[in-house]
């Protein structure tokens, strides 16, 4: 009778872990029109492809090739981490080049690599990486939208009043921060409307929906709105639960006033 109960045990385990290693490996797209009455008619709308945490994932040509009509592309940190082949990283950004001009924020475990490195094939391929810099865009009337991105909070490399130094006071500002913590270190002076984020994989394994980070969601703040995502790759092991990857395709448009 006790080997019956243990090979039950044991079945049930392994095939547990078979859904947690499938559930990782999802390639779930999360659509989200968000509206903005500051947001500059003259845009009329920008889609985003907001993509975060890949870690050891391969971004397929499958997977892309399910994605169209995108204007920008934001890799929002931990593109790589130790022991992830260069080269892999570089066949990422190729895919992800497909959908348009690609920016970057650093996350924690890229400085698992050798940054210099990285560094290096980002500008290679033509990432525009914003390491507590700002990014501009106008429109015909003179309108503006700034993407503006922080380097890692973990490893205290940040500085948000360098990447807001050039920005313009009446642009419509887009925040990058790998992690979420972000949004302590402003308040609506600083006229942030959309924050993105990612970092906590959404707790990555959740038990009866437990787990150290809550799940990746969409933030109405009194200061900002803020997505935080659970991300595309996983953290020490290829698994999940209750936390499936996701990546972002975010509409941004403009809302009229109430």
């Amino acid at each position: 009778m006790m080997w019956i109960i243990l090979g039950v045990v044991a079945l049930f385990g392994v095939s547990l872990l078979f859904y947690m290693y499938k559930q990782a490996m999802q390639e779930n797209i999360i659509e989200q029109t968000l509206a903005f009455p500051d947001f500059p008619q003259s845009f009329g709308k920008i889609r985003i492809f907001f993509i975060s945490d890949i870690h050891k994932r391969k971004v397929s040509a499958e997977f892309i090739n399910k994605i169209d009509n995108i204007d920008l592309v934001i890799i929002g940190g931990d593109l790589t981490e130790k022991k992830v082949p260069l080269s892999q990283v570089s066949e990422n950004i190729e895919q992800l080049k497909k959908l348009g001009i690609v920016f970057f924020v650093w996350g924690n475990n890229d400085y698992e690599v050798d940054y210099h490195e990285l560094d290096s094939l980002l500008l290679q391929h033509g990432v525009k990486i914003l390491d507590n810099t700002s990014y501009l865009f106008e429109s015909e009337l003179g309108d503006r939208l700034e993407l503006v991105g922080v380097d890692d909070l973990v490893h205290e490399r940040d500085d948000l009043a360098n990447a807001l130094e050039e920005t313009k006071s009446d642009s419509f500002k887009i925040l990058v921060s790998h992690e979420p913590e972000i949004v302590e270190k402003f308040t609506d002076g600083e006229n942030i409307s959309l924050v993105l984020s990612g970092h906590t994989h959404g707790g990555q394994i959740r038990i009866f929906g437990f787990g150290p980070h809550e799940k990746g969601r969409l933030n109405q703040l009194p200061h900002t709105t803020q997505l935080i995502s659970n991300g595309f790759g996983t953290s020490l092991v290829p698994l999940r639960l209750g936390a499936p990857p996701e990546t972002h395709i975010l509409t941004v448009t403009t809302r009229a006033e109430a």
